[in-house]
């Protein structure tokens, strides 16, 4: 990976090719706002903004590569197929409905429902058949050989990625000081087509891609040193980026265009979605807040001077899984805890620890009797509770509180 400034681009990528993708989808994609977090910045260690393509039409990026392949095909009229975990499905069933064309769109059978019910709101006929993505990819191309129908891959075509440099283009223009991008990576179409527009209009600036570890691809692929490589596939919060194999055309431009790829946790993938909700008010799904991960468990840094910006690549995330993951990081912080005790069987026995808790400043969530499966004197009742506090150092006070009151505490069970 050189970072290298390109002079000679292919023509598919020059840049005045890259500019009248932009303009041509000027009517439809909005030119997404980059914030800036004084909070996120004190933290991470240098001046951080976001730029928001959760905000993007769609609820996400996608939509910029759609619509430009869409006006490259010949025989749209026939319609179009694509495998989608989600957002690309989302966009292209857009794109298709603006262009008045059918759309079928292949998604994997743990396909978030929200997304599922996206695709369908904008007109597409959802298959839900394969794992993942990769197996979508597989038979959405399939079934466009069947039905003479067009298939649109989601990151590896020249077209798809022309359209995802208009994400570099706006940055080049709203920031005047960018020093350094953070780009989440799937299969690298994003990755490809921002860095593509940077390193013609900003060659200065330094491009990072981020993957989370547990489907990360790109990372192994680059590690490897062109040898081949069998990366580590799990299971991911971040769906929208989890990509068994790297792209053809994406590969070797990221290798090219990128300073560095790097890998972050589930954890810090989860903390990065609570942090942007709880201090930007910005929804963002676990592939889109990868880039602010990396910031925050410092896999990678801000410029040390300038405006250093995480790419938030889309906002398509599933409510019980926010639900689940606020639950989680609640918990981790501190501020939510599971209690169990035990107390005297006896009128106010109950009442007594509720006071207790109530006196220490912590809110009671929920309250369970347990008689069995625990050990239980005579006249003894188990009780569980779930506790909600101000944080760690409140939820400690809690604790030595009720021991002092005279309460055995087993937490977190």
């Amino acid at each position: 990976m050189t970072g290298a400034p390109i002079v000679d681009v292919e023509p598919a990528f020059r840049l005045e090719r890259l500019h009248a993708a932009h303009a041509a989808s000027a009517g439809i994609v909005r030119t997404t706002p980059v914030l800036t977090s004084a909070s996120v910045s004190k933290r991470c260690g240098g001046t951080v903004a976001f730029k928001a393509e959760c905000l993007q039409r769609t609820g996400s990026f996608k939509l910029r590569g759609a619509l430009n392949k869409l006006r490259a095909i010949d025989g749209v009229e026939r319609g179009v197929v694509a495998g989608s975990a989600g957002n690309h499905g989302q966009s292209l069933a857009y794109a298709a409905r603006h262009l008045g064309v059918p759309c079928d769109v292949f998604m994997p059978v743990d396909a978030a429902v929200s997304k599922l019910d996206a695709v369908r709101a904008f007109g597409a006929v959802v298959h839900q058949r394969g794992t993942a993505v990769d197996d979508c990819i597989a038979l959405a191309q399939a079934h466009a050989a069947e039905h003479g129908m067009t298939f649109v891959h989601p990151f590896d075509d020249p077209d798809v990625i022309a359209g995802q440099a208009g994400v570099g283009i706006e940055l080049a223009q709203a920031v005047g000081d960018l020093r350094r991008v953070v780009v989440p990576i799937g299969g690298g179409g994003l990755a490809s087509g921002v860095g593509l527009a940077l390193r013609q209009l900003r060659p200065e600036v330094e491009l990072i891609g981020v993957q989370a570890a547990a489907c990360a691809p790109v990372a192994a692929a680059l590690a490897s040193d062109g040898r081949p490589a069998v990366p580590a596939v799990g299971r991911t919060i971040a769906d929208g980026i989890a990509v068994k194999q790297p792209g053809t055309v994406t590969l070797p431009l990221i290798e090219r265009l990128y300073d560095d790829v790097v890998t972050v946790d589930e954890e810090a993938i989860a903390e990065a979605m609570i942090l942007l909700l709880e201090r930007s008010k910005l929804l963002v799904e676990g592939a889109g807040a990868a880039s602010l991960a990396a910031l925050l468990s410092h896999v990678t840094a801000p410029a040390p001077t300038g405006t250093t910006v995480a790419l938030l690549s889309g906002g398509n995330v599933d409510v019980g899984l926010l639900a689940s993951i606020a639950a989680h990081e609640e918990t981790r912080a501190g501020r939510r805890a599971r209690i169990f005790t035990r107390v005297s069987d006896r009128p106010g026995g109950l009442a007594d620890l509720l006071s207790a808790v109530a006196n220490a400043n912590a809110n009671v969530i929920a309250v369970e009797h347990v008689r069995d499966g625990v050990e239980l004197a005579l006249r003894e009742s188990g009780v569980e509770l779930t506790i909600e506090t101000r944080g760690r150092e409140h939820l400690e006070a809690v604790l030595a509180a009720l021991r002092s009151a005279g309460y055995e505490l087993d937490v977190g069970v």
